[in-house]
């Protein structure tokens, strides 16, 4: 399930800590009422341009926030961007797909795990940087080593364009994974320099992707709220910041700081996963009978988290294990909610896949395993303007369905 929408949260900044700013204060990089941050903010500046490859082109405006002014902007946002009707469509999606229980209160569960977890963020409606009152110095001073990295990007980019929900799920999981890994692998760049006092270029650390997983994976001994989510919701905030910085890494290793944000841009979280994995197939479902109400994508993450919490395959590390190899050749997805007159509600997920193998080893999984999806499952077997695919309808109702490959163009 992808994150609230340019809500660019820095859940891993609460855990670190940099070593001290010094330096005097700039108007022409901060604009803030509050001395101290400035002071901090344009000494951290234009060493992490420099270090996120990016050029700074107006003064970061940046504010301390009580958690209560938090609490009331973080209900605004769940107001916009996920409001009640469409929470309660996403999670009826996710529970026939077996993935959360059918009672979750999807916005709830998202109140508390922000709440829990932020100490400030970047706000890109405003193009301000927010920071919590009740924050310790040090924690203030490694927390905007992150978000300053967001609001380069934002002068540079359109963050809120790039996740879009317009785009569906999968794409602004993606984007956002290019956002917060970014960000992420300045950060560790920089806090690890202060810690040695060596110059360092995590660009060029040949065994990175061993280190970035565990030094995030305590998130969930220290987040109780995080730790108890379901897992699709806890895996879908880290993998921005895991995946995400793994990402970026490998973009710079040739040594050169791409811009993530360019040519380079990735469509689908399979392509932060898997370098040079290829765009995924767009399609259209049409139901013939009820009402659509929820039609979006899963995407080859998503897919592998399903595979291993619902259909019991072995995975554990996106790409990797039964489950991994298996999403991984997945070539694109698209589900669509449907209610009945009567006011049931069915799900139909069609999946593409890179070879009639994988498509067949899906389907004999899923007949296999069918009681484990959150109503009565069955799955086909089809073709779909020449590439191999599967159809998996949950629920009561009987989908009847016409599937649409679109132009990459339109």
């Amino acid at each position: 399930m992808r994150p609230l929408r340019s809500f660019l949260l820095s859940t891993l900044t609460l855990a670190l800590m940099a070593a001290g700013c010094g330096g005097q204060a700039s108007s022409d990089l901060v604009v803030s009422s509050d001395p101290t941050l400035a002071a901090m903010a344009a000494e951290l500046l234009p060493d992490l341009a420099a270090r996120a490859g990016m050029e700074l082109s107006a003064p970061v405006r940046l504010e301390k926030r009580s958690r209560d002014d938090l609490v009331r902007y973080l209900r605004a946002k769940l107001d916009e961007d996920l409001p009640d009707f469409e929470a309660q469509a996403r999670t009826d999606a996710y529970a026939l797909l077996g993935m959360v229980e059918p009672d979750l209160d999807l916005r709830a569960v998202l109140l508390g795990l922000y709440t829990e977890q932020v100490a400030g963020f970047y706000e890109p409606d405003s193009t301000a940087l927010f920071v919590l009152d009740d924050q310790p110095e040090a924690a203030v001073e490694a927390l905007l080593i992150h978000e300053l990295v967001h609001a380069v990007q934002d002068q540079n980019v359109p963050l809120d364009e790039l996740t879009d929900p317009a785009l569906g799920n999968d794409r602004a999981t993606a984007a956002q994974a290019a956002i917060e890994g970014h960000a992420t692998l300045v950060m560790f760049e920089y806090l690890t320099e202060q810690l040695t006092g060596d110059p360092v270029d995590l660009s060029q650390i040949p065994d990175f992707e061993s280190q970035i997983r565990p030094a995030l994976a305590g998130m969930n001994q220290q987040f109780p709220a995080l730790a108890q989510a379901p897992r699709v919701i806890r895996e879908s905030l880290l993998f921005p910041y895991t995946e995400g910085a793994v990402f970026v890494q490998r973009l710079w290793s040739d040594g050169v700081r791409q811009n993530p944000f360019g040519p380079r841009m990735p469509g689908s979280t399979e392509q932060i996963i898997h370098d040079g994995a290829a765009d995924p197939v767009d399609l259209l479902v049409h139901v013939a009978d009820g009402e659509v109400v929820l039609d979006d994508a899963l995407g080859g993450f998503e897919v592998q988290i399903m595979l291993e919490d619902v259909l019991g395959l072995p995975g554990g590390i996106p790409g990797m294990g039964e489950a991994g190899r298996l999403a991984s050749s997945w070539d694109g997805d698209r589900y669509v909610l449907v209610e009945s007159v009567s006011g049931e509600r069915s799900l139909l997920w069609v999946a593409i896949w890179s070879d009639e193998a994988a498509r067949d080893g899906f389907a004999e999984v899923v007949s296999n395993r069918s009681q484990n999806f959150g109503g009565p499952a069955s799955v086909e077997r089809l073709e779909i303007d020449g590439h191999p695919a599967t159809m998996l309808r949950i629920g009561a109702g009987n989908l009847d369905a016409m599937v649409e490959v679109l132009d990459p163009g339109s």
